[in-house]
């Protein structure tokens, strides 16, 4: 089973920067897509940024132009990069993976869904 485990949060400014790293291990199968998601206690879980095994990327509206994310495979993590953090950016993110044996597919979209999980790692922002 791909176990996940985040790393890389703590407090920032509001305008400052932290990056987050997502370790997967565990499986010998490559995911078909990683991505960031975060949450704030009471809310929706909300997806931050994602990225397909072909390198297609797609960000939320409210990270995109601050927000990088990258994927290492030959060393099996995910990173994000955030850059001029607003208060609004304080929660847990989440280190995703959608890889076999849990895969999901919809239609061609590989970033629909997830079947592995990180545990989170606390962002927090202060003005």
């Amino acid at each position: 089973q791909m176990k996940l485990v985040e790393s890389g949060g703590g407090s920032a400014q509001s305008g400052g920067s932290l990056r987050l790293s997502c370790a997967a291990s565990g499986s010998t199968f490559s995911s078909y897509c990683m991505g960031w998601f975060r949450q704030i206690p009471g809310k929706e879980r909300e997806e931050v940024a994602t990225i397909d095994k072909d390198g297609v990327i797609s960000y939320s509206d409210s990270v995109k132009g601050r927000f990088t994310i990258s994927r290492d495979r030959t060393k099996n993590t995910l990173s994000l990069q955030m850059n001029s953090l607003t208060t609004e950016d304080t929660a847990r993110y989440i280190c995703a993976s959608n890889a076999p044996p849990l895969l999901k597919r919809f239609g061609g979209n590989w970033c629909a869904d997830f079947g592995y999980w990180g545990q989170g790692t606390q962002v927090t922002v202060s003005s």
